[in-house]
């Protein structure tokens, strides 16, 4: 089974979970620390994913590390530790925080520009957004690239919307392509 499907189930779950227990909030919360240190400390991840390390030690070994989080996280890692599945958690996190936005009405936005956009600026764009896709607020992340030469490209989910200058020129040179043809 891939890891996105596997990632995903486990996310559902968590999802029901919390919803349920109404800590949905905490449990994002805590998931997004989980993800950090997993991203961060290889030797944590090398530990816990080799095969002659017993898995008593490895439950000790995430309830020492995890020990101020959350019972049903803390049982969650134990789990994944347990069925070798280590190296789906960031993506099990990725989707709880997905899904947990979805729930509340909260997109996402990656947006691309020339320069650091001000905050009025990040403000407006959150505000088209929020229309365009229908949601209640827009966390904006800018990402400062040169490459565009003016204008901006902003990425919603899998929704790119590109009104780069650069995206406008690449699009007339395929409109004259298949013109000249």
């Amino acid at each position: 089974m891939s890891e996105a499907i596997v990632a995903n189930r486990y996310a559902d779950a968590l999802f029901q979970v919390g919803t349920k227990k109404n800590i949905l909030d905490q449990l994002v919360d805590q998931f997004r620390v989980v993800k950090e240190v997993f991203q961060t400390n290889e030797q944590l991840r090398l530990v816990l994913g080799h095969p002659q390390i017993n898995h008593a030690r490895k439950q000790e070994l995430i309830e020492s590390v995890f020990q101020s989080m959350e019972k049903d996280v803390v049982n969650t890692l134990k789990l994944l530790v347990e069925r070798g599945r280590v190296e789906v958690i960031p993506s099990m996190v990725e989707q709880l925080i997905e899904q947990a936005h979805e729930q509340k009405g909260i997109a996402v936005a990656t947006v691309y520009s020339v320069r650091k956009l001000s905050d009025e600026e990040e403000k407006a764009i959150a505000k088209t957004i929020a229309i365009r896709f229908q949601k209640q607020d827009v966390q904006i992340k800018n990402i400062v690239d040169s490459t565009l030469i003016g204008g901006i490209k902003v990425r919603v989910g899998n929704t790119i919307l590109d009104g780069s200058i650069s995206g406008k020129l690449e699009r007339m040179e395929r409109q004259f392509a298949t013109a000249n043809k």
